[in-house]
């Protein structure tokens, strides 16, 4: 889940083969250049040109990782926090500090999820209509998401919680969330300039390539500079959580996790070395140990599913044996969706088969 921890190896070794044919056994550990992250207003310059601001959340992930990337005619703004209060404090202080003097000359989003984009629509009037570089699909599925808010959940989105065995909390959760999203997301700006893959953009003086992804967003952005060697990540690599992976019900059938596995073969084709700039948590090197950490905690995920299906089960009964904790900490939304997006996977993949019960609820069971 969002926030979940990842394996808790740091260092692992894997193998590679010198020229001779030897096996050699190589490590590339995690290191953080910084142990402490910005705090309110303040910003760290973790290459040059490119500033580190911490904007707060009212979530139980606290904060995302904006980047304030320096222009010679202004700023170009990567994500933004949601619409709270304590957020737009924190911009409010950039504009009077570091940001004062110079334009806004560009925002940029990752993706479409409610704390990267929450505050777009205000930053885009306040620098006077900064062009907002976007993918299609995360403009799109945001303001969906926005519009969405403003009525309670759909019958059809009733009937699919019910028939994955949800009960009336985690459904209510679902409710809430609808709620929240109303109070966290001003409406996004109106035109967008369209990321895809493979999209390369200049900001900073530098060259960026676009690499989108599946998984955690349905088509998420990040950004590599192979001449400096530095990696905007956002959700897709973090480095001591694991990006949620989910389905919800506007897409029963997604298969989130394989698109998630398949787009970490993308990250290991990088330098190990790269500096990763993550929307949470502490910038970091080891990109390759941390994405053999990510895929190692997904196949433990996995693989305890598996078992839990031994017994026919709902969707939602396999989330209190998989993510019991989260569950009895009133997450038990995140839990069921992630949950579900692992036993889509394992259905997928041949691993597990689903059936209807005479209730109209489908239950999961390991493939004999």
């Amino acid at each position: 889940m969002h926030g979940s921890h990842g394996a808790a190896v740091r260092g692992r070794a894997h193998a590679d083969t010198a020229a001779d044919g030897a096996i050699v056994v190589v490590h590339h550990p995690i290191r953080y250049p910084h142990e402490q992250h910005p705090k309110g207003a303040e910003t760290i310059e973790v290459a040059p040109g490119i500033l580190w601001a911490r904007v707060p959340l009212p979530f139980r992930l606290n904060h995302v990782n904006c980047w304030l990337i320096r222009e010679t005619n202004g700023w170009t703004l990567i994500d933004t926090g949601t619409a709270n209060p304590e957020a737009r404090a924190v911009w409010e202080a950039l504009f009077q500090g570091v940001l004062a003097g110079a334009p806004i000359v560009r925002l940029i989003a990752t993706h479409g999820h409610t704390d990267h984009v929450g505050l777009s629509g205000w930053l885009s009037e306040k620098s006077g209509g900064a062009p907002f570089h976007i993918t299609l699909v995360e403009w799109l599925s945001a303001t969906l998401r926005i519009d969405e808010a403003r009525s309670p959940l759909r019958p059809e989105n009733i009937k699919f919680l019910n028939s994955h065995g949800c009960d009336t909390d985690t459904i209510e959760g679902f409710a809430d969330e609808r709620r929240r999203t109303h109070a966290q997301m001003v409406p996004l700006p109106p035109a967008i300039e369209r990321l895809k893959n493979g999209t390369r953009l200049t900001f900073g003086g530098r060259q960026w390539e676009t690499m989108v992804c599946g998984g955690h967003a349905a088509e998420h952005a990040s950004f590599w500079c192979a001449e400096d060697n530095l990696l905007i990540a956002g959700d897709q690599v973090l480095s001591k959580i694991s990006p949620m992976i989910g389905v919800f019900p506007t897409e029963p059938e997604a298969d989130p996790l394989t698109e998630y596995l398949a787009s970490l073969d993308r990250f290991r084709a990088l330098p190990a070395d790269a500096l990763v700039l993550p929307s949470h948590g502490l910038p970091f090197t080891g990109l390759h140990t941390r994405v053999e950490e990510l895929a190692y905690h997904h196949g433990l995920r996995l693989a305890e599913l598996e078992r839990l299906m031994e017994r026919p089960s709902t969707a939602m009964d396999l989330a209190r044996g998989l993510f019991p904790k989260p569950v009895a900490e009133g997450q038990a939304r995140h839990a069921f969706s992630e949950t579900l997006a692992h036993a889509n996977h394992l259905m997928t993949h041949g691993r597990a088969v689903r059936t209807l019960d005479g209730q109209g609820r489908y239950l999961f069971a390991r493939a004999r």
